[in-house]
């Protein structure tokens, strides 16, 4: 290693114990001088011993300089161990925080010198955040509940242990169903609901529920008005807040459907942004107004304590339901052909908008006009539209379902007339 090189990566190792102390230091700031096991010093010489003792193990190179590395982490470890010991002991507390803080700036400044070293920095950024955070971080488990963190880690495991797993080749006819497309929406389905869940929490009741809805909506607006509708049921919050909820989402939906025309297939803008855009206005206009426009201080909403972020087999269920959907349009699609275009979209924007929005987009102006094009994935948003009523009669019930109801109808009210408009200028 020339030296130049070697100089910026020892100058690195010292920069991630400046960082990691400089963090050790301030939290002991009060501690009078000798009081503490290691400050910024410490921690700063602890990386260039790291640097030096990495700089020697690769210059030595094979077995004998890894064993020799290996042999100096376990004695500055065993070093270090003995004086946090001593410190817990004056302090009669217990913490290995100082001691796993020391060992790991050791590591960083090997690393730096043998290793990659943008990972070394980032590393080094991410440990001085996790230390800084103490507080915060501990507050936070404090309020942290049972159904929270059995539900964060369901959800974490339908995501990295179950997913990678699941097979990615359709099964059954007319193209089947792909299981791991269908664990997809699962995934999606309980994200939405515990973001919703963590929203209201941290942020609110008002904020919460249009925040979530607008992100929800972001991935799914079905995913979301599934989640707003079973707690509509459950009595957990004001059904109109909820449904404000699922009007942000569905406003979302209709620009992302725009947004997904626009990088495919651009030429259909023309028919498909003026329905879908006035759409999304009036639902936003619904939301705010159902939020905010209150007619008396009875009115306020009741304080929303959602009591589960999801439920496990409600939304396998639902998921399992979509697939079944995607399943009933390819086969519609395949029996009838080209015209049968419109049907397929119709049924298959029950259960996923965007895919019908590119796989239709790709279809025009050949095999499909633009104008059949733009029909069928409007008539995709229509159907998608009017499931979240379906959801909402069936799941919600009662006043959730005829807010749902009067949300879609001043949104098909406003995109009619504007596509009405449209047709009757821009097509000759």
């Amino acid at each position: 290693m020339e030296f130049q090189e070697l100089v910026s990566r020892l100058a690195l190792a010292i920069g991630a114990g400046l960082l990691i102390g400089l963090e050790r230091a301030w939290r002991t700031r009060q501690d009078s001088p000798g009081s503490r096991t290691a400050g910024i010093r410490t921690f700063a010489l602890t990386g260039l011993l790291g640097g030096v003792v990495g700089a020697l193990g690769q210059s030595m190179g094979g077995a004998g300089g890894g064993i020799a590395v290996g042999l100096a982490f376990a004695a500055y470890g065993a070093v270090m161990a003995a004086f946090c010991l001593e410190e817990n002991r004056a302090e009669k507390g217990f913490s290995a925080t100082t001691w796993v803080a020391a060992i790991l700036t050791f590591g960083l400044g090997a690393l730096a010198v043998i290793g990659d070293r943008h990972a070394v920095a980032a590393l080094a950024v991410i440990a001085a955040i996790i230390l800084a955070t103490r507080e915060p971080l501990h507050a936070w488990i404090a309020k942290l509940t049972w159904p929270e963190l059995r539900s964060a880690l369901v959800l974490l495991a339908m995501t990295f242990v179950a997913l990678p797993i699941m097979p990615d080749e359709p099964i059954g006819p007319f193209g089947g169903v792909n299981p791991r497309e269908v664990w997809i929406i699962a995934i999606v389905l309980a994200a939405v609901s515990f973001l919703g869940y963590a929203a209201v929490k941290y942020l609110g009741a008002t904020h919460g529920v249009l925040l979530a809805g607008a992100a929800g909506g972001l991935a799914s607006s079905t995913a979301v008005t599934v989640a707003n509708a079973r707690r509509a049921a459950a009595g957990e919050g004001t059904t109109r807040l909820l449904a404000a909820g699922v009007a942000m989402a569905s406003a979302v939906m209709f620009v992302r459907v725009v947004v997904i025309a626009f990088a495919i297939n651009r030429s259909l803008l023309v028919l498909l942004a003026p329905p879908l855009l006035a759409a999304s206005a009036v639902a936003v206009a619904f939301a705010l107004v159902a939020t905010y426009w209150r007619r008396s201080d009875a009115a306020q909403p009741k304080e929303i304590k959602f009591r589960n972020p999801f439920a496990f087999w409600t939304v396998i269920g639902f998921a399992l339901l979509l697939g079944v959907v995607m399943l009933l349009a390819r086969a519609i699609g395949e029996s009838a052909g080209a015209s049968g275009t419109i049907l397929g979209a119709a049924i298959a924007g029950l259960a996923d908008v965007d895919a019908v929005t590119v796989a239709v987009a790709r279809l025009a102006p050949q095999p499909l006009v633009l104008r059949d094009a733009a029909i069928a994935i409007l008539t995709a948003v229509v159907t998608d539209t009017i499931s979240k009523i379906g959801i909402g009669a069936a799941i919600g019930r009662g006043r959730f379902a005829f807010e749902i109801s009067i949300m879609a109808l001043l949104c098909f009210l406003a995109g009619g007339v504007a596509l009405w408009a449209t047709w009757v200028l821009a097509i000759p």
